[in-house]
């Protein structure tokens, strides 16, 4: 019994750490009507700057996205935390459009380190038969982490002074706490390996993982895609249609979608996993379609039922795809796959996003915003339509 406290102790608290990565990842995420009005660029380089992170994840996974599974997984998360430290620096430094960049950029490659590392990490140090709960404190980590980071700094910039520069120092002793935390934690991989055999992965899964691999990207990909929207350009919607200026709004808009995401994947285990994948396409088919009522109409209770009815779909397709990419993959090559379904997840939040940007100069934002609706509803239709008649089998 005492273990298995110790167990869940420590698997919570390197859900925490994961939590605080992430955090920093969404920080600036109210914080861009202020960047723009400093620095006088457009809402395309916003998406731009917005996917400099996405492919900094993208290829750190790519490249390093087995490295855990040799080297072990808290060297990978320290260097992950160095790299959350060196964005907040950039950003208090920020004199330019450059800084932003080169901060979004190493903050991509601190969330790429953790995606894949931080899941298997906290699964692994729950105690026996706790996968199923650690799989939900690991999701409910990333996803809460993200909302926390807009939630955070919208507050500051509103409540606060310094609103450019207090969310990061804010951040930075959060991370300096994380490091300690994760020093104190024990280390997962029993059998480590120098960091010389290690060899950048290309993108696959094993043969027995395929057949649940590819609807559970579909569905990732489709709900990263509506994430990366709001985190991009929804303060811009808010503020230039619905006339909404306050900071705090903002983020906390932001932040609603990846809270109710958190509570879509906690409901997974009354609904099933099996059942949490067609379920989670309907539930972003729905947000989808009131974010197309809010463009329309410029409603802000429209956008509010969006990040919600969104985010519990993409909680529930998230977690019930983790988990049956999990359950299917090999020990030995599960952090691997893991970040695999990431670099999918990752895309959705990239070249949608670019593209809403590079649609805006000539239809304008809203129209740039149905145009990516229409898309993305035509996907998560087919892949739903797909789901059930061919369900996703996962283990107990």
């Amino acid at each position: 019994m005492d273990g298995d406290r110790r167990a869940w102790r420590q698997c919570l608290l390197s859900g925490a750490v994961f939590a605080v990565c992430m955090a920093g990842t969404t920080l600036p995420t109210p914080l861009y009507p202020l960047y723009q009005e400093k620095f006088g660029f457009s809402e395309l380089t916003v998406t731009v700057v917005y996917a400099v992170y996405a492919f900094g994840v993208i290829a750190v996974l790519l490249l390093t996205g087995n490295v855990s599974d040799a080297v072990g997984r808290r060297p990978v998360l320290l260097w992950g935390l160095g790299f959350a430290a060196a964005s907040a620096v950039c950003f208090l430094c920020a004199t330019g459009l450059g800084w932003l960049y080169v901060g979004r950029l190493f903050s991509g490659l601190s969330a790429g380190l953790f995606t894949g590392a931080a899941t298997v990490y906290v699964i692994e140090l729950a105690p026996d038969g706790g996968a199923s709960r650690a799989t939900f404190v690991a999701t409910a980590a990333n996803m809460g982490g993200l909302g926390c980071g807009p939630l955070l700094a919208g507050i500051l910039a509103q409540y606060a002074p310094w609103p450019l520069y207090l969310p990061f120092v804010v951040h930075l002793a959060l991370v300096t706490g994380s490091a300690a935390v994760l020093l104190w934690l024990p280390e997962a991989v029993r059998e480590r390996r120098p960091l010389s055999t290690v060899r950048p992965q290309r993108p696959g899964v094993p043969p027995q993982v395929r057949k649940v691999f590819g609807p559970a990207a579909v569905a990732s990909f489709v709900g990263f895609a509506l994430f990366g929207v709001f985190t991009s350009v929804s303060p811009a919607f808010l503020a230039e249609s619905l006339d909404v200026d306050d900071h705090a709004v903002s983020g906390l808009v932001v932040a609603l979608a990846f809270f109710s995401s958190t509570a879509g994947q906690l409901v997974v285990g009354r609904v099933g996993l099996e059942r949490s994948l067609p379920l989670g396409c309907a539930g972003l088919l729905a947000g989808l379609a009131l974010l197309a009522g809010a463009l329309h109409w410029d409603l802000l209770s429209l956008v509010v039922l969006s990040a919600i009815a969104g985010g519990v779909g993409q909680g529930l397709a998230f977690r019930g795809a983790l988990s049956a990419v999990a359950q299917a993959s090999p020990a030995d090559h599960r952090a691997s796959v893991i970040s695999t379904l990431f670099v999918v997840a990752y895309a959705g939040i990239s070249v949608p996003v670019v593209g809403v940007g590079v649609l805006t100069g000539p239809i304008g934002l809203e129209g740039a915003g149905l145009v990516f609706i229409a898309c993305m509803a035509v996907l998560v239709s087919t892949s739903g339509v797909y789901l059930l008649r061919q369900p996703v089998r996962t283990s107990a």
